[in-house]
């Protein structure tokens, strides 16, 4: 093909292209449940396949179509299988991607109001349907975000506007040694020296221990230095704990502190009964993040930063330079470029609102029960045969274990699941992860897709027991 500096091709090249596209999706989504849930690739053989200059002239969409489906995109990890129970899983699901179609094709920008009214309305309708699953009140509101680390990060950034001003040389963040990374990055990012995040020991329940907080933040003002603000935890990526957050909020009010809630991965429970249930005390947050692309089944990236005080995303994040004057026209249309950190920033919100309105909020709320009812089910089979130690019980979707052979010593049983995993990898039926709780390796699931069956759970369990019996 030779080139074309208008970048187009025809309407016709454009509709085959499109089908041809749609009709890989759809056949990697049907022969999915089929195949290895993960192949990998090292960097020399990727080096070999795709290193090369940038070619001068087209090579036409079909060929660099079956090369991207040879070379690209088949090394990969598949998030989306239903037995990959590794990390976190993002399940996705087809009218999630055919949004982010709509929206690559359209290419709304969702910054400002006026450039795409539509695109803003449908964030502000699909964020007050998180608001008050929730449970935060009107004056809430947020925006989305890349994930849980953008989201983190934005709601740090706006509680040191609001509480600290330019000075936060005193201020200290409280959190558990089972928070995720993300807020250590987030603190670095911003600013805040090592010594200003506790990263406090959790209690036997793997949350942020209370009496622990209150006892730091007491020591840290008679010194001289500034309780800030809390961050809990709604569901830990290594267990589904719940910090208690309805006692941190009142400790924290009486300190004048914020409370942050990384509900990046179990927040979204809310809007299920048994959610509220294991989520006390969410909806008295001063800020709550979530990822859509988690639990709520989006593709990769949809998360969600909400603020009980939406004002002050804006106190933190607006600047109106003589360029943008154009578009700031009244107080009622909502940008959200004054909301955050990003300018140009993508229509993320379109793949929750669609998937939302072509299944219905109910079928949402059944996948993500579906979820839990999964993590007890493999709690089961586990609990059914000797030798499997379980460590925490089936939680908002996550179930940790140990194979624990009566002989063998703790670091020859945390060899032993660093082997039953990669052996299972190797396998390729599933893949799980392990993590470290209080100093040991423990093996886990997370079972958030809602298209895994309770058949799958019961081979993979029956799969990690021939391996723990089998040869080391």
């Amino acid at each position: 093909m030779s080139g074309d500096r208008k970048l187009e091709l025809s309407a016709d090249e454009m509709r085959a292209l499109g089908y041809r596209v749609v009709d890989m999706i759809v056949e990697h989504a049907a022969a999915l449940p089929d195949a290895r849930v993960a192949q990998s690739a090292s960097r020399a053989e990727m080096e070999a396949r795709l290193r090369e200059p940038a070619p001068a002239e087209g090579r036409g969409w079909n060929s660099v179509l079956d090369r991207v489906s040879a070379e690209v995109l088949r090394p990969m990890t598949h998030n989306s299988h239903p037995r990959f129970f590794a990390y976190v899983p993002g399940p996705g699901n087809f009218v999630g991607a055919m949004a982010d179609a709509l929206v690559s094709g359209f290419n709304p920008f969702a910054g400002a109001w006026a450039m795409s009214p539509g695109a803003a309305q449908v964030e502000l309708v699909t964020l007050s349907w998180l608001r008050e699953a929730c449970g935060l009140p009107a004056t809430a509101g947020g925006l989305f975000v890349s994930g849980g680390s953008m989201a983190n990060l934005t709601a740090l950034a706006a509680a040191r506007h609001h509480l600290l001003g330019e000075d936060f040389s005193r201020a200290v963040i409280y959190t558990s040694d089972q928070t995720h990374s993300s807020v250590q990055r987030a603190a670095r990012v911003l600013g805040f020296r090592a010594d200003q995040l506790r990263l406090l020991p959790a209690d036997d329940g793997f949350r942020l221990d209370p009496a622990r907080v209150q006892a730091e933040m007491d020591r840290d003002k008679a010194a001289g230095r500034i309780p800030f603000c809390v961050v809990a935890t709604a569901g830990t990526t290594s267990t589904g704990a719940v910090d208690p957050m309805g006692v941190l909020a009142e400790i924290c009010r009486a300190h004048g502190a914020w409370l942050h809630v990384d509900g990046a991965y179990g927040a979204a429970a809310a809007l299920t009964a048994e959610g509220r249930a294991a989520l006390p005390g969410l909806g008295e947050a001063d800020s709550v993040s979530l990822d859509a692309h988690k639990w709520l089944f989006q593709p990769f990236e949809c998360g969600c930063l909400l603020v009980r005080d939406a004002t002050l995303l804006r106190d933190a994040f607006r600047l109106v330079p003589a360029y943008l004057r154009d578009t700031d026209l009244s107080e009622e249309e909502v940008n959200f470029r004054d909301w955050g950190v990003q300018l140009t920033r993508g229509f993320r919100a379109l793949k929750l609102w669609m998937t939302v309105q072509v299944f219905g909020m109910d079928a949402v709320r059944d996948a993500i029960v579906w979820g839990m009812r999964l993590a007890e089910a493999a709690e089961r089979e586990l609990r059914a045969r000797p030798g499997w130690e379980i460590v925490t019980p089936a939680h908002l979707g996550i179930v940790t274990f140990r194979w624990r052979p009566a002989e063998m010593e703790d670091a020859e049983v945390d060899e032993e699941q660093r082997r039953i995993t990669a052996a299972l990898a190797a396998d390729g039926y599933a893949l799980l992860s392990t993590t470290e709780l209080r100093g040991r390796t423990v093996l886990r699931l997370c079972t958030i897709n809602p298209r895994t069956g309770e058949a799958e759970i019961a081979e993979t369990v029956r799969r990690l027991d021939a391996i723990a019996r089998g040869p080391g």
